[in-house]
This record gives C-alpha cells, sequence and structure tokens, in this order.
C-alpha cells in the first residue's frame, strides 16, 4: 500500500508538470503573437529568455518518470501514464521552441511596416490555445471526447494557414519588394499550425491512454 501511494503522488506530480507546460506554453504563444503584432521587442525577448524554464519541466518529467519505472516497474495503465506523460512532454517542449521561433520573427521584423493587418495570424493562435487547453484537460480528466475535438480543430487551422498562404502570396506577385516579409510571416503561420499539429498528438496519446490504441488524429 505504501508502494502504491508513493506510485501515485510522483503520477500526480507529472499531472501538476503537464498541467505547467501546457500554461507556459500559452503564456509563450500569446506574448509572441503579441509582441509581432506590437512589435515590442522586450516581450519577444522575454520569451526566449523564458524558454529555459519549459526546458527544465520537460527534464523533470523524465526524471521522475524514469525513477518510477526503475523502482516501481509500474505495470499496464500505470506505464501508459508515465509514457503519455513523456510523450506529451515532449510535444509541449516541441510547441514552446515553435512560440519561440515567432518572437524571433517578431525580432526579426521589428521597425517594419507590416504588409498588412494581422488577421488570420491571431485568428490560428485563438484556435490553438483552445486546443492547448483542451488537450491539457483530455489528459487530465482522461476524456476521449476532447481529445478527438484535436482533429477538427486542427483542421479548422490548416484552413485558415491555406488561406493565409494564398493572400501573402499575392503580395509577392504585386508587391515583389514585399517578399522578405512575406516569407517571415509565412513562417509565423507555419509554425503556429505545427503547434496545432503537436496539441493534435496530445490527443493521440490521451486515446492511447485510455483505450491502450493509438490513433491518427493528423490525417
Amino acid at each position: 500500500m505504501i508502494r502504491r501511494i508513493g506510485l501515485d503522488q510522483d503520477l500526480e506530480e507529472l499531472r501538476t508538470l503537464l498541467k505547467k507546460m501546457g500554461e507556459h506554453v500559452i503564456d509563450a504563444l500569446d506574448g509572441a503573437i503579441s509582441a509581432l503584432h506590437t512589435q515590442n521587442v522586450e516581450k519577444a525577448q522575454n520569451i526566449v529568455k523564458n524558454d529555459i524554464l519549459l526546458n527544465a519541466m520537460e527534464d523533470q518529467i523524465m526524471d521522475i518518470g524514469s525513477r518510477l519505472i526503475v523502482t516501481q516497474q509500474p505495470v499496464a495503465k500505470d506505464l501508459r501514464r508515465i509514457i503519455v506523460a513523456f510523450k506529451i512532454s515532449s510535444d509541449l517542449e516541441r510547441m514552446g521552441d515553435l512560440a519561440l521561433d515567432i518572437a524571433k520573427v517578431a525580432l526579426r521584423i521589428q521597425g517594419q511596416t507590416l504588409i498588412k493587418p494581422l488577421v488570420d495570424i491571431p485568428n490560428m493562435s485563438e484556435i490553438v490555445k483552445v486546443m492547448i487547453t483542451e488537450a491539457i484537460t483530455s489528459y487530465l480528466d482522461e476524456n476521449t471526447d476532447l481529445a478527438l475535438k484535436m482533429a477538427q480543430d486542427d483542421d479548422e487551422v490548416d484552413h485558415l494557414y491555406g488561406q493565409m498562404i494564398t493572400e501573402l502570396y499575392e503580395f509577392i506577385s504585386n508587391q515583389p519588394e514585399s517578399t522578405p516579409q512575406v516569407m517571415l510571416l509565412t513562417l509565423v503561420g507555419r509554425y503556429i499550425e505545427r503547434i496545432a499539429d503537436h496539441a493534435t498528438n496530445i490527443g493521440e496519446s490521451v486515446i492511447y491512454l485510455v483505450t491502450g490504441t493509438r490513433p491518427d488524429l493528423n490525417q
């Protein structure tokens, strides 16, 4: 019984750390988009500086999970909980890297007049922030219905990304001098689209946790 209590406590710590990682990613993405929109250099630099915090949380999850596997020899769903924690932490860390990449674009664009008002990028970002929140909630509640919703939201992000690319490429035809900025904004859209893919990966991990079978939601 004592061993079981220790296992449960460590599993709960993994859940807490993953929740914190999700909150960190949402804050980083929100800040990066805001820094891009307002050309706030200080905000973008803070996102770059704070990325180390997300990496430290991922390392902590790896340490706890590895120790649990060695000392507790978990089986069945307990083992899946640890494996899923590793996978989700990796997806969240990558999301953080992508938010960091957006902040770096904001730093590169500083001082330039934006070729168009930012519309699709913030809209994509808002959907993705909801996806991250719901992905973590689906994990904490082991809610497969919410996990499956990731595929639908990901399709919406892909649609907006496609619209944005079409519009931005028209600028290259009509205003060739805008090409460098167009390519940077295209990268931002791609980074957000990739974050949505990672949120969908979390949905897949949740379904695996609950059912033991991993679906492919990124189709």
